[in-house]
């Protein structure tokens, strides 16, 4: 695969979109989103998705990813009607920010602009191919997606199905492109191709991340990675926290804002403890404990050092107990990715300091750790989370894949 050709391509095609207006722009994505829903399209996609799940069953993959990577009718349309919440969304480009007069005469102001080239490198979940398509195609900015071997059947029909679409409306097929050769060589091939992508981002699993983050030349934004934590303060509704840990690690296991770990107060333990772990062993979560934990519980497996670091994404959560806030606290801030981390209080003060002290990109009073999503914030499908802090951190929307640049309007000044 010739992916300087690729990169020219997108580049072309980004000079392109960056002429097109907001009208221009989302009649491109009310064409794709009619086309993902087009009765004869879902049986495409749903037949290739097909192959992808048999391969995935063959090869043992866990069925919190084979979940991740399934799709039907359903998860189809809801793929449509997320592009059409981007086309309801606020065009952020053209955006002055700004405008200040200099003692000179100057006007200087700030403007919103695409980024250029978006290069998207992800992991069994084809749902991203149309979310990371359409965020970029809205801020006028050319993708190219690097899916895993996992999903390329689904990859690769869905990309069809939407340059076929931007083709029947006369906007440019290159604004989506993708990288079919799946081997790890082209992909590090891509992560160097500095001369035409202009960011990289990658979506997965932390093996995939640290990879890209080693190897790639192009500025690359870090999300994904979610050790999660909830932490069940010594003040907390027992009901409530059980609900939010319910939530929080059973509703699908697979993904990265899934409560991964639990810290409970010693005083509330031997009441809590009880009610959170029957919730979960409704849906056979493993649990993982220190020795208070053991001491309490039958069925449980000793945790060991590693489990407080671990994204499982699968039916296990680790389950530790503490002492204060203050220990709490610092545990998370040693064990977490920098994602999304929750306390289940009735203490204000307590709220407040954990609110100010985690280092996280969400950190939530009373709520499940599974609200940090792009829709869930309302911004309209994401393009991932980042847990950096440059440059953007949390759910990215469209303003995150845009840029500023300095507009000058003068009437003869020289600089003297």
């Amino acid at each position: 695969m010739d992916l300087n050709l690729l990169g020219a391509n997108a580049k072309q095609a980004a000079r392109l979109l960056n002429k097109l207006g907001v009208s221009d722009k989302n009649k491109g994505l009310v064409a794709v989103a009619d086309a993902l829903k087009d009765t004869n399209n879902i049986r495409r996609i749903i037949e290739a998705n097909c192959i992808d799940i048999k391969n995935a069953v063959n090869n043992n993959m866990k069925d919190s990813l084979i979940d991740r990577l399934s799709l039907n009718e359903s998860r189809i349309i809801a793929m449509a009607d997320g592009i059409m919440e981007i086309v309801a969304l606020e065009d952020p480009v053209g955006e002055v920010t700004s405008m200040k007069v200099r003692p000179n005469g100057l006007n200087i102001g700030c403007k919103r602009v695409p980024l250029g080239v978006v290069g998207i490198i992800y992991e069994s979940r084809p749902n991203v191919t149309a979310d990371a398509f359409g965020l970029c195609f809205k801020t006028g900015n050319a993708v190219i997606l690097r899916g895993g071997s996992d999903a390329i059947n689904s990859n690769t029909i869905i990309v069809n199905i939407i340059r076929e679409a931007l083709k029947s409306v006369d906007l440019p097929e290159d604004s989506v492109l993708l990288i079919t050769d799946t081997s790890r060589e082209v992909a590090a091939e891509f992560m160097r191709l500095n001369r035409y992508v202009d960011v990289l981002i990658p979506r997965g699993g932390a093996g995939l991340i640290k990879k890209v983050v080693e190897t790639a030349t192009i500025p690359v934004i870090e999300t994904g990675t979610g050790n999660c934590h909830i932490y069940v303060d010594a003040e907390a509704d027992i009901d409530m926290a059980a609900d939010i840990v319910y939530n929080a690690k059973t509703q699908r296991l697979g993904v990265c804002n899934t409560c991964e770990s639990l810290l409970i107060h010693k005083d509330i333990l031997s009441s809590a403890l009880p009610v959170i772990a029957d919730r979960l062993r409704q849906k056979n979560i493993e649990l993982r404990g220190d020795d208070a934990v053991f001491a309490l519980l039958d069925n449980i497996v000793s945790a060991t050092e590693e489990d407080w670091g671990t994204e499982y994404l699968d039916a296990i959560i680790s389950i530790k107990t503490v002492n204060d806030i203050d220990e709490a606290i610092d545990h998370i801030n040693t064990y977490n990715t920098g994602h999304s981390e929750a306390i289940v209080t009735k203490n204000y003060d307590n709220a407040m300091k954990f609110l100010n002290e985690v280092d996280a990109a969400a950190v939530y009073v009373n709520a499940s750790t599974r609200f940090t999503d792009g829709n869930e914030f309302g911004f309209g499908a994401e393009i991932g989370i980042s847990t950096q802090k440059l440059h953007a951190r949390g759910p990215m929307g469209l303003n995150a894949l845009t840029t500023t640049k300095y507009i000058i309007f003068g009437n003869g000044q020289i600089r003297p």
